[in-house]
């Protein structure tokens, strides 16, 4: 079992699951089918579904197991998935010391996959019904964090994983300002600096970033010339079916304000790209200046590759990635003094609780919150 790439004629693309004789597997497909076109996810998203879901199937196949009833028998499959390759031909049995194959995060990722298909299975009577009860639990509405519950208070009920692995923290990284600064001084392009400035002054994703049109961009102070309501510059980010396999997360479009630095860095580029094209190129934003095609749109491949060769020509000394630009954004909002609903705001997010992964206060700003506790002299003083 292995996961496999469709181009349906339209042009639009999904990942499904074959086997080694290439048959598609009809249940699989027609769920990873309704996840991208029923659903709008990203093609993306049904490549990774797509590799969970066929991780299950290989290991129902290889211990002699029905995969529509193996779910009763899901602790094994963490335990398979953690210390056997996707290439071993035999069952591995994990003793003292053995390295574990896939991460808590990975296994976590795998088992929502295929939560999803199982579930898919028992909706269209491929599965019983019983199987629902082996990968979800029961669990009160009232469990959740107050910024989760909404204004209703009354009680409801949802659906719980059963099998999820408790995932190490991690602090969350973030590109430094200064490693900021040397990235744009290591751009030889105005086009780069554009997309540099994009991730960590306006908090862009790398889709949302390569699937801006020209008309997402209204950089007018006063935008009704335009038709638009929104004052000031700024930016609207659609989802649309791109050629370029640029996605954004959110199905409703959102506006992103963007600062003086931002709308210098688009007057220069849009002079570099009529020097180089002319009127020519397509209505992307974002398009390749400097190598064929011509014209064509930026993709997201290409931005996380442009990041990676800034960081070497910049000689920084670690990796840095978009999201981490992203992050840098958030925090540095943060930082200058902005609230947890305008961090959600301008990161794009809808749940409250989204946004906090990404804040990483500075040092300075932590020390100066110590410092503005009164200590307990002050109040002694007071109450005298």
């Amino acid at each position: 079992m292995d996961a496999f790439l469709v181009r349906m004629p339209s042009g639009s693309r999904y990942w499904t699951v074959v086997d080694d004789e290439l048959q598609v597997m009809p249940v699989a497909d027609r769920y990873l089918r309704d996840l991208r076109f029923g659903r709008s996810r990203a093609e993306l998203t049904t490549k990774s579904y797509a590799g969970a879901i066929a991780l299950y199937l290989r290991w129902c196949r290889r211990t002699g197991r029905d995969w529509s009833t193996a779910a009763g028998d899901m602790g094994l499959f963490i335990v398979w998935l953690k210390y056997s390759s996707a290439g071993a031909s035999q069952i591995v049995v994990a003793g003292p010391g053995v390295d574990p194959v896939r991460r808590e995060r990975r296994i976590n990722g795998v088992l929502t996959g295929v939560r999803g298909f199982l579930a898919h299975a028992v909706a269209a009577k491929a599965a019983p019904g019983w199987v629902l009860g082996q990968i979800y639990e029961i669990a009160s509405t009232q469990d959740l964090p107050l910024e989760a519950q909404g204004e209703d208070a009354g009680i409801g009920y949802r659906l719980g994983a059963r099998h999820r692995l408790q995932e190490p923290e991690v602090e969350v990284n973030r590109a430094s300002d200064e490693e900021i600064v040397a990235l744009l001084h290591a751009c030889r392009s105005a086009r780069d600096r554009l997309i540099v400035l994009l991730m960590a002054r306006v908090g862009l994703r790398v889709g949302q970033l390569a699937g801006l049109r020209r008309c997402d961009a209204h950089l007018m102070v006063d935008s009704r010339i335009l038709g638009c309501d929104v004052e000031g510059p700024h930016l609207h980010v659609v989802r649309r079916q791109n050629p370029n396999t640029a996605w954004s997360k959110r199905r409703s479009s959102i506006w992103f304000p963007v600062d003086f630095l931002v709308v210098q860095a688009f007057d220069q580029y849009v002079y570099e790209r009529h020097e180089f094209l002319g009127i020519d190129g397509s209505d992307f934003l974002l398009v390749n200046l400097f190598r064929p095609p011509l014209g064509s749109p930026v993709t997201p491949d290409a931005v996380g590759e442009l990041v990676e060769r800034l960081a070497r020509r910049a000689n920084l000394d670690r990796h840095l990635t978009p999201h981490m630009l992203r992050r840098a954004f958030g925090s540095n909002v943060a930082d200058a003094g902005g609230s947890l609903d305008e961090v959600q705001r301008l990161l794009g997010q809808k749940d409250p609780r989204s946004p906090r992964p990404y804040l990483r206060p500075d040092v300075r700003r932590l020390r100066a919150a110590v410092g503005r506790v009164p200590s307990p002299r002050e109040h002694g003083e007071e109450t005298r």
